[in-house]
């Protein structure tokens, strides 16, 4: 093989070479130390399902996002069939979500026996349009279920009006909203149930899957609880059938380790958009690209 086809040296970097969407490699080193020291101390414990360290997130997860409870699982996915199943929705029900979303969101839909009942989005912010949200009710309707995209909220006060006149329940996709907020009130307590993702790139992420599910209604927090474990009540008394989504300890050490910083890593991203902004304004691009201004 000449050396035409295999060089031995690398090519030189690009002086243009792309901004990746995420470091994960960098964000890790800047907080090595920490990480470390939370996993060895999970490993000394030898306590590695829910425990401690699952409750200590739960705690935290809770008091940033001002929720009465919130519940650790195995993923975002998790997340969004549990509070699904934990309303009581299933074959015959119709759920309103978006179709610009990850397939998740209407696959946990499908997954629990309901059908999924795709609603425009607005143009704007990229989220649901109330507006097609209301066009889009019928009898069989039982629940919204909003994706709170890009770290921006849905416009949740006219879903919460449609939701009292019809009954409806409102579970929130936060998975990539952690600390974003609407109208002074974070994501995650902006509906009946709150949904999040802790996959490595959002912007809380562990170091692998896992979610969480918040709400302030008691009855629903315990529900939650045992379907996580299989339905379980209490030791070896399972009242109905639930699911193996238990969040680990090593995963929620992580996440608490991470927790710490989200404000700061936030506050850059904030800054890295206004960047943008700016450099789209200054390149004329305003006429082809609407940029979303974030609710709050």
């Amino acid at each position: 093989m000449s050396e035409a086809i295999l060089p031995l040296k690398s090519p030189a970097p690009s002086a243009h070479a792309p901004v990746p969407m995420i470091d994960l490699v960098e964000q890790h080193q800047a907080i090595r130390d920490e990480v470390h020291a939370a996993v060895l101390q999970v490993f000394d414990s030898q306590k590695f399902v829910l425990g401690d360290e699952v409750t200590g997130l739960e705690e935290e997860i809770a008091a940033s996002c001002d929720a009465r409870f919130a519940i650790g699982c195995a993923s975002g996915t998790d997340a969004l069939i549990l509070a699904l199943t934990a309303l009581d929705l299933g074959p015959g029900d119709e759920v309103i979500t978006t179709p610009f979303s990850f397939f998740a969101t209407a696959s946990c839909i499908e997954r629990v026996g309901a059908k999924p009942v795709f609603a425009d989005i607005d143009p704007v912010t990229f989220n649901l349009d109330p507006e097609a949200v209301e066009a889009a009710i019928t009898p069989r309707t039982r629940a919204i279920v909003p994706v709170h995209l890009f770290g921006q909220c849905a416009e949740m006060e006219p879903l919460w009006r449609l939701a009292v006149q019809h009954g409806l329940s409102i579970v929130e996709d936060a998975a990539q909203a952690i600390g974003a907020s609407y109208r002074g009130r974070q994501a995650g307590v902006l509906g009946t149930i709150g949904c999040f993702s802790f996959f490595p790139t959002k912007n809380l992420g562990g170091a692998g899957d896992g979610g969480m599910m918040t709400t302030d209604d008691p009855d629903l927090a315990a529900r939650l609880r045992r379907l996580r474990v299989h339905g379980d009540a209490g030791r070896y008394e399972h009242v109905e059938v639930g699911y193996n989504s238990r969040l680990d300890a090593l995963q929620a050490a992580v996440l608490r380790v991470k927790l710490r910083h989200l404000s700061q890593w936030t506050q850059q991203r904030e800054e890295n958009a206004r960047r943008y902004h700016r450099w789209i304004d200054e390149a004329g691009l305003t006429d082809l690209l609407e940029v979303p201004t974030a609710l709050s």
